[in-house]
């Protein structure tokens, strides 16, 4: 007769979760921080402009105080891309991440103490865009070497996904704070979020970055930068096409589409439903790319830009109300589809010394013609007609992206298996001879 099995000893050890390859350390921390960064801007931006309206301002002082942001953002994107791959990257996001604390903080006791003047705001607005601008590159740069193996794209889905979530949050529970306590406590939100970011990103490591090698000066380093994208045709077409693409969305969603909404569809509200539409799209396409993984990226991509086309001309017709939501909802799935083959292509393709320089001139090629185009918006508007304006936004968007696929590269370059980011040095993929490379950041 056989004696009971011992009772086991002591508690049952708690079982490991099993995180997948691609969620090391550095993936997590930069996806919180990213959360928490999303979740105060967006909410920041609406304040912004309220703080501006507030304190007696017109439309014209909120694009002065927008301007003010974006104009440092254009002119430092390549000097601080360069920096970003000459310095420790996590050092460069904490001190970018610092100087939005500081500036946010003071634009919210401005605010909050009463009577903040015109030039304060565009001043305190200009010290954040130059944060940004050493941000952007850096923090791409960290995230595109901090994945490998067979699921980077699936790694960037989801890292997108959490900002864009965080993002829609972020601008729900902003309106509804300024609407309790006004814009200067959303402000004050926003420098903790930027306070608490920037402490996770201390903790990054960079210890599987190789030691940059001492070379020349700063315009050196922008201009092997530069060299790196003019030697990929892949690379500077897409560029280009973002450069029409987003000056000329932007004028739609910044400019057309609010007009559009208060003459034609009932006011804010619409409008507001039809953004919301957009941000549910890019989470939805995030989910998509989760699962997805296109073998011809670049192609698939620049297809799914094709419907960024559909906003103007559904503002141009205009449509309902509900069919301007779809039409949004559809574009960001699309643009999400494009975001996450963009970044395995940065991946897969460029020098893990060169990204954060790549990134720079990415960035800068999107963001470059955004002031004039929504200048130019209102004039267009009264030399044309908005209709005419609009349907002119949406032959632009088409015409740019055909073109691109004419790029052998983008037709014909394949996702790679195996993780194939950032060795010393590759030489630029060809057309007819290369397997691999992809998308764009949207």
């Amino acid at each position: 007769m056989t004696s009971p099995a011992a009772p086991p000893s002591g508690p049952p050890r708690p079982q490991r979760v099993h995180r997948p390859e691609w969620a090391g350390r550095n993936y997590l921390l930069l996806t919180a921080a990213a959360v928490f960064t999303n979740l105060g801007s967006h909410g920041a931006l609406i304040a912004a402009a309220f703080a501006v309206i507030e304190t007696g301002g017109d439309a014209g002082d909120v694009g002065l105080v927008a301007a003010a942001r974006t104009l440092p953002l254009v002119l430092f994107l390549l000097i601080g891309g360069a920096v970003a791959d000459r310095l420790p990257r996590h050092r460069v996001m904490v001190a970018a991440n610092t100087l939005n604390c500081v500036s946010q903080a003071a634009f919210a006791v401005l605010v909050l103490s009463g009577d903040p003047q015109l030039w304060q705001m565009m001043l305190l607005t200009a010290l954040g865009g130059t944060g940004q601008a050493f941000f952007n590159p850096a923090a791409e740069g960290m995230l595109l070497s901090s994945v490998s193996g067979e699921q980077v794209s699936r790694a960037f889905a989801l890292f997108r996904m959490a900002m864009h979530g965080a993002a829609i949050g972020g601008a729900a529970l902003g309106g509804a704070m300024i609407a309790a306590m006004g814009p200067g406590w959303v402000l004050a939100v926003d420098a903790a979020a930027f306070a608490l970011a920037g402490t996770l990103r201390a903790f990054l490591d960079v210890g599987h970055i190789a030691p940059r090698k001492p070379g020349g000066g700063l315009l050196s380093d922008m201009r092997e930068g530069w060299q790196e994208v003019a030697g990929r045709p892949w690379l500077w077409a897409i560029i280009v096409q973002f450069t029409v693409v987003v000056a000329v969305v932007g004028a739609t969603e910044g400019v057309y589409g609010p007009l559009v909404a208060r003459d034609e569809l009932g006011g804010a509200r619409p409008w507001g439903l039809a953004l919301a539409a957009f941000g549910v799209g890019t989470v939805l396409g995030a989910l998509l790319m989760m699962r997805w993984k296109p073998r011809r990226l670049l192609l698939a991509g620049t297809i799914c830009v094709f419907p960024l086309a559909a906003p103007s001309a559904a503002l141009a017709a205009p449509l309902s109300v509900t069919g301007l939501a779809a039409v949004m909802l559809l574009s960001g799935v699309a643009i999400e589809v494009f975001g996450v083959t963009w970044m395995t292509a940065l991946h897969q393709e460029i020098p893990e010394d060169k990204l954060s320089r790549v990134s720079s001139y990415d960035w800068f090629g999107s963001t470059a013609m955004l002031p004039v185009a929504t200048a130019l918006a209102g004039p267009a508007e009264s030399a044309f007609g908005r209709g005419t304006a609009l349907r002119g936004c949406a032959a632009l968007v088409v015409l740019v992206t055909a073109l691109v696929l004419l790029v052998p590269d983008v037709r014909n370059l394949r996702h790679r298996t195996g993780n194939v980011v950032a060795g010393p040095a590759k030489e630029p993929a060809g057309s007819a001879d290369a397997e691999g490379a992809v998308g764009r950041l949207g």
